[in-house]
């Protein structure tokens, strides 16, 4: 049986059944799935709890179907839970998955949660999955688009009882958040979460777009992202600096090469805008450029050519390979040597720009 995630809240109100997998790749969505159905088992008296990560082909599966059949003297309920990261649980696994779903219906002393990444069209066609499907709950967790991941924030600020001002600056403003966490839904909730603590609810003051960018872009994983405001500043000193603590702190290089790559994509495209006639604030707000980026991006674009932003998304497009494993002769091949050069490059090109405006 399959059930939405916009579903499962409705379909747990109606009672619980003792088998459910919930899979994709969300990882804070599929978090949630589950800890809503651990917290109506537990009032139902499921009071223990077993955890199985299945890793590599030699996994043993006895203990799964053991702990299933076994409750402590302390608990005539238990909660069962199956983690399978890869997404392929062997052939050993399959047919343990296939025993566990045929005998979950029958098992009211035992909840069974399986969780899974997202899958794909074969996968969801095999014995084993069409066992849970057809014994128990099927949850899917899709991605959040991105279209609608304004609208996500608003109603997660809502739930705190927070909310934005009214009409374009609120949207501005959740436009602004989307676009800083875009692609990652439990950074997102951090930051809301820490919205909560900052300005709490109580008096219905709106947040305003002040208040939602100091708390976003004041902390240190975002930092990657205040390296783009100091190489479109023109200021090298200060990118050379963020590019070794960035480094020096683990950070991925794919991150660092993505905020490079956007800022010089975005100066592509409304340069392209500009071109076509539109002017420079509707060319920008068009491309959701807001804020201190914004005033960058107009002390910048004036003074520089188009010529010279195809010559630098070329250089991102090589940079991108080596990231990737993929040496070129022109460039070093080293990721963070590669990154320093195209940094450098978008910096010492945005300083001029600025320098003969």
């Amino acid at each position: 049986m399959q059930v939405s995630l916009h579903q499962l809240g409705a379909h747990l109100q109606r009672g619980l059944k003792t088998l459910y997998t919930v899979h994709g790749d969300e990882p804070l969505l599929q978090q949630e799935a589950l800890d809503t159905i651990r917290q109506l088992a537990r009032a139902q008296g499921y009071t223990e709890r077993t955890s199985h990560t299945v890793m590599g082909a030699h996994f043993d599966w006895s203990e799964v179907l053991a702990s299933g059949g076994s409750l402590s003297l302390f608990a005539d309920r238990q909660i069962v839970e199956i983690r399978i990261p890869s997404g392929k649980p062997g052939k050993d696994g399959s047919a343990a998955l296939q025993q566990l779903a045929e005998g979950a219906p029958g098992n009211d002393s035992t909840l069974t949660l399986v969780s899974l990444p997202r899958l794909d069209k074969a996968t969801k066609s095999s014995a084993w999955f069409m066992a849970l499907d057809n014994n128990g709950v099927t949850v899917q967790v899709d991605p959040v688009e991105r279209a609608a991941l304004p609208q996500w924030i608003a109603q997660r600020l809502s739930r705190q009882g927070q909310r934005v001002e009214a009409g374009e600056a609120g949207q501005r403003t959740l436009q602004f958040f989307a676009d800083r966490v875009e692609g990652n839904l439990l950074a997102a909730h951090q930051e809301i979460q820490k919205l909560g603590l900052l300005y709490p609810a109580g008096d219905g003051t709106a947040l305003t777009f002040e208040q939602v960018e100091a708390a976003v872009l004041n902390v240190a994983r975002y930092d990657v992202f205040k390296l783009s405001e100091a190489v479109l500043g023109g200021q090298p000193l200060r990118v050379q600096r963020m590019l070794d603590g960035l480094q020096a702190e683990g950070e991925a290089e794919v991150l660092v090469h993505y905020a490079l790559a956007e800022d010089i994509r975005a100066l592509k495209r409304v340069k392209e805008a500009m071109a076509q006639g539109k002017p420079l604030p509707m060319a920008l707000r068009e491309q959701r450029i807001w804020g201190a980026r914004e005033k960058l991006f107009e002390r910048v674009l004036p003074r520089v050519s188009e010529a010279a932003l195809v010559r630098l998304l070329h250089s991102a497009h090589l940079v991108d390979g080596i990231v990737k494993g993929i040496k070129h002769p022109d460039w070093p091949s080293s990721p963070w040597a590669a990154l320093q050069q195209l940094a450098q490059k978008t910096c010492a090109l945005c300083a001029q720009a600025t320098a003969r405006n």
